[in-house]
């Protein structure tokens, strides 16, 4: 069946805290928090929280998204121990997914692949008046970024490998946040990737306005640097990081080798992704695989592109504009897929 979905546009310019009661206010009466409330009561965590050691590694790494969950925590009237479990990025499981991403050096185009019943519905405009760069993207966890681009135009993609022999630090979609608003460039990205501590096993794409693209292979044991223009689930360089079962990546990857070139402008390039003839866009919804949206960035331009599964009609946001104090006109961005499962902000 094809179900309709919407992703609301939220756009917010203050300090980390002020973003905090803001989106608290946002996600009061949700079913975001009752989905997740009942998700715990019949999956008990696989981890636990210790408020204490994440205060610590947001403190080093990441203040200001600190400050944004204390933010939360006080709007909603939630402990942080709670915070921290249903919107923190430290110490916490990662999703399986899929994702096949695309980078030249003008852009970056991906397919986000997931369960819907766990995304967010939000497309997000910050700008930090305390500390950090201003961001674009879709949130994912609230706190978290599944990819996105900054005010410097360094723009971030991830794609998911696996999740044996986790580690201590942070999962994927508070690293993006965090790169985002730390890092100017592709090199700044590199290193902050280098340096902050991952739980499980990605790999970051990320590109700057000169056009520098890097991939990195990121383990809680390894971090391993090259340069590849596509993308899917499984790494190039440690391959032996990689997990047992990895056809299905393959296969992407060889339809994306087979359809892409080099030279095509980004709205080729999103065009391959969202056409779920050529091999990319994949439907397997209840396998945590199917594409929820195709998202780009290019950073020359500050110009940030989406559509909500599949179809001609794709959302072009003028970041750069909206950095000079213009306000996104778009309030929604509406698409549709072909699945019965309910989306997390639904009932």
């Amino acid at each position: 069946m094809q179900k309709e979905y919407i992703s609301k546009v939220l756009q917010f310019r203050g300090s980390h805290y002020e973003f905090g009661l803001f989106q608290g206010e946002k996600i009061r009466n949700s079913p975001l928090l009752s989905r997740r409330e009942r998700q715990w009561r019949l999956y008990k965590p696989k981890f636990k929280i210790d408020v204490k050691e994440a205060r610590l590694a947001y403190k080093d790494y990441a203040p200001g998204l600190w400050e944004e969950l204390e933010g939360l925590s006080d709007s909603l009237e939630m402990p942080m121990e709670q915070v921290l479990r249903d919107f923190g990025g430290y110490r916490v499981p990662g999703p399986k997914s899929g994702c096949s991403t695309v980078v030249s050096k003008d852009y970056i185009v991906r397919n986000y692949d997931y369960l819907p019943s766990t995304y967010d519905g939000r497309y997000v405009l910050f700008q930090p008046t305390d500390k950090g760069y201003a961001t674009i993207g879709p949130s994912q966890r609230i706190v978290g970024r599944m990819d996105g681009m900054n005010e410097h135009g360094l723009s971030i993609a991830y794609n998911f490998t696996h999740r044996k022999d986790p580690g201590l630090g942070f999962i994927c979609h508070a690293i993006g946040r965090i790169v985002l608003e730390q890092a100017k460039d592709t090199e700044e990205a590199v290193e902050l990737l280098k340096e902050l501590p991952h739980r499980h096993s990605f790999t970051y794409l990320v590109l700057d306005q000169k056009g520098e693209k890097r991939t990195v292979e990121a383990t809680p044991r390894k971090i391993k640097v090259h340069s590849a223009s596509l993308c899917t689930n499984h790494f190039h360089v440690q391959k032996k990081e990689n997990r047992n079962f990895i056809q299905e990546s393959l296969k992407r990857l060889q339809a994306l080798e087979e359809n892409w070139r080099e030279y095509y402008s980004v709205s080729e390039s999103f065009s391959l992704l969202n056409d779920p003839t050529k091999g990319i866009f994949v439907e397997e919804y209840k396998n945590w695989a199917g594409t929820i949206h195709t998202s780009a960035y290019v950073p020359k331009k500050l110009e940030a592109h989406i559509t909500l599964g599949t179809g001609p009609s794709r959302t072009i946001i003028p970041f750069k504009d909206w950095l000079l104090g213009h306000d996104v006109k778009v309030q929604e961005i509406i698409g549709q897929i072909k699945t019965d499962i309910p989306f997390a902000y639904t009932e």
